[in-house]
């Protein structure tokens, strides 16, 4: 192998540390680099006597040209050298006009440098956990640390390492990190983006007037914005800047401090009332961003902002990472007792203790969800897929759902077409660093005459069983036991169901039996559920479906039966002069023949984006018609208006309003819009949208 020596051109470098007190010059190695333009052609590590002196020698085959030489600690790489301030020498092209060395005066290395280099790249650890809201375990999530600093109402991140968490959540990220960058470096490494805490920052920092006269903040940074500040009578003092340029943005602050000053304690370290050199920043300020790919998308299940950064970590760092709900957890081990026994413990996602009937509930009303609470979200009954899921029955190998509608007296075998297959989803850390997730579908089968599905514990049993609970890990609902599809195969009302398991030592099923309720001997396993689902289609008193807003079913329905306004009547898309003021009364319906209306509205639209709420107005009262209490939500027909859990129908109502002009304000047409929602629960969707109905009513007004 060639040495520096054999080449015809040659470059010493000495290097003089002995200047350095306090510190013995070995202990800390030398990065020395060789720069032409931007390539790096030569790198050497120079290890100092103890009097603080050496050297490095590069060779070239041929004439090298004009070169810069580098300094920095062994700790630095070599193309960061070039892009961090520190000590430089030139040499130039005409230095090689003949074959030869050319030896540089010693390059010496000032007290400031040698320490500064100490802490220059250092390596930084982070380990932690991402865990659930409940404190279960996230496996298989992508981790990735960022750095943050902030710029006016921008905050810009550097990505400085990520991870992949194991079985038990847990990762571990190691990076190295450098200060010093020269600032236009440090500004490339940057992905920047608007930070919403930030713009209401400097909204309240700046006065109302001159906040007036800004631009729309745009996600990336732009000195725009400042040549507005600073221009007087609205006049730019000079021609925008196309970029930013970092170095020169001190002077900028200066002249911003001048024209804005404000204690800089209240503006909570922002630019420019905070000086701001992040290239010179020796620890980082982390925040995370965690995504997991577990149902075939990838997820974004964490993303901390600015008011979430972690400022100045030490070298080691633990942290323990919340997500959102939609991240696949590993779900806490149940605490089974020996013996056959379920636990059938979730309706949807809602623990049965939740749900009127079931154990550890009110025993009425029987099927609801949070029964005989007076409010609006009280006493909701469930329509559409049902999800249930339960805990323990680690001995069966198969199972079925039998149901009852008369509380058990008798019992009958789940209908195929309502018995919904389910899948799970497992962690198999074998399979990283591809995809680990695994996803197994559980249906529904006829075996013996019988339609079961097999249960989790016989999968295990009959795939790989040493392997679980060290490699491989149930995620999310995986005591999913059936999807009850109760929409066009069961009646509304209040049903039982319960569990019949299965053994299957072989091709056949045998062993059938009820599955005691874990922590008893004899009680059965059961559970409560009240149905609600509707019918849409014709026929229907009102226009609906294609070309309306308003949905062909009666629950909930709605409808506008009759507008006046001074009490005469006012019919869709009439020109009504309101001018002179008065009284708007509406009759309307609102109206749920199953009794679970949830509320109503009504409001007027109009203009650009404006809307009143024509319920909320001072003048306005509510009158009922044909409805035994006015509502307007099952809370208020609950809590002061009579109405018994978990009963409430809503009906015909009529609003008036006395005081005109807070309906309609202004010259314009008026759309009424009337909404009606009821309680059910559908397809597990906590959302009151999935029965609801609307009616609309136009009209021009003139005041």
């Amino acid at each position: 192998m060639a040495q520096p020596t054999d080449y015809a051109f040659r470059l010493i470098v000495p290097l003089d540390a002995s200047g350095i007190e306090g510190a013995d010059p070995r202990e800390q190695a030398l990065r020395v680099v060789a720069v032409r333009g931007e390539e790096i052609v030569g790198s050497q590590i120079a290890r100092l006597d103890g009097s603080g002196r050496g050297e490095v020698v590069f060779g070239f085959e041929g004439r090298p040209g004009e070169l810069r030489v580098l300094i920095g600690p062994e700790s630095a790489a070599d193309e960061d050298l070039p892009r961090l301030q520190t000590i430089a020498a030139s040499v130039s092209a005409r230095a090689w006009l003949e074959p030869g060395e050319v030896r540089l005066e010693p390059l010496r290395v000032p007290p400031f440098y040698w320490f500064w280099w100490l802490r220059w790249c250092r390596t930084f650890t982070v380990r932690g956990r991402v865990v659930c809201p409940d404190g279960n375990p996230v496996p298989g999530a992508d981790v990735c640390a960022f750095d943050v600093d902030w710029w006016w109402w921008w905050a810009g991140i550097q990505q400085v390492g990520c991870a992949t968490t194991d079985i038990n959540g847990a990762f571990e990220i190691t990076f190295r990190w450098c200060c010093g960058w020269w600032p236009w470096w440090w500004w490339h490494l940057r992905n920047w983006r608007l930070e919403p805490f930030l713009v209401q920052r400097v909204a309240e920092l700046l006065p109302a007037n001159t906040l007036r006269t800004l631009p729309v903040p745009n996600a990336q940074p732009s000195l725009g914005v400042f040549d507005q500040l600073l221009a007087t009578d609205g006049i730019l003092q000079q021609e925008p800047a196309a970029s930013v340029d970092p170095g020169r943005l001190d002077r900028l602050r200066k002249r911003l401090v001048e024209r804005f000053p404000i204690n800089p304690d209240a503006a909570l370290r922002i630019w420019p009332w905070w000086p701001w050199w992040p290239w010179w920043d020796c620890t980082p300020d982390i925040i995370f961003r965690v995504t997991q790919n577990c149902r075939g998308t990838e997820m974004v299940i964490l993303n901390e902002g600015y008011v979430d950064t972690r400022w100045n970590i030490p070298s080691l760092l633990d942290v323990t990472l919340v997500t959102s709900d939609e991240a696949c957890c590993v779900p806490r081990p149940p605490g089974c007792e020996e013996g056959d026994c379920i636990v059938i413990s979730q309706i949807c996602t809602d623990l049965v203790a939740r749900v009127g009937g079931n154990l550890g509930a009110p025993a009425a009303p029987a099927g609801y969800r949070d029964p005989g609470v007076a409010a609006t979200h009280g006493d909701r009954p469930y329509g559409g897929d049902i999800g249930l899921s339960g805990e323990c029955g680690n001995q069966m190998d198969y199972y079925e759902f039998e149901w009852s509608d008369n509380s058990g007296a008798t019992w009958q075998d789940m209908p195929p077409a309502a018995a919904g297959s389910v899948s799970r989803i497992y962690f198999d850390s074998a399979l990283l660093p591809g995809s680990p997730w695994v996803s197994v579908p559980f249906p529904f089968t006829l075996i013996d005459g019988r339609w079961v599905a097999e249960s989790k514990a016989h999968y295990e049993g009959t795939h790989d069983p040493l392997t679980w609970g060290v490699s491989r890990v149930w995620v999310g609902n995986a005591g999913i036991l059936m999807n009850w599809r109760t929409e066009g195969n069961f009646a509304d009302g209040t049903y039982h169901l319960r569990l019949r398991a299965w053994d299957r030592p072989g091709a056949n099923i045998e062993s059938s039996r009820i599955l005691p309720l874990c922590g008893t001997k004899e009680q059965e396993n059961r559970v409560v559920i009240t149905v609600d689902n509707r019918f849409v289609g014709p026929p229907h008193p009102h226009p609906c479906d294609g070309g309306t807003v308003h949905t062909c079913t009666t629950e909930p329905d709605t409808d506008f039966i009759a507008v006046r306004i001074n009490g005469g009547p006012v019919e869709a898309c009439d020109v009504v002069d309101a001018a002179q003021g008065g009284t708007l009364e509406i009759d309307f319906l609102a109206h749920d023949p199953d009794e679970h209306l949830a509320y109503y509205t009504i409001v007027a639209i109009y203009g650009e984006n404006q809307q009143i709420d024509l319920l909320g107005l001072a003048s306005a009262t509510i009158t009922p018609l044909t409805a035994a209490q006015v509502g307007p939500t099952y809370g208020d027909a609950r809590s002061t208006q009579g109405a018994v859990a978990p009963t409430w129908a809503g009906g015909t109502y009529r609003l008036t309003i006395t005081n005109l002009s807070e309906v309609f304000p202004v010259t314009c047409c008026y759309a009424l819009d009337l909404r009606a929602y009821k309680r059910t629960i559908v397809n597990c969707n906590n959302s009151f949208e999935g029965h609801a109905n609307r009616s609309t009513y136009t009209l021009t007004v003139t005041v």
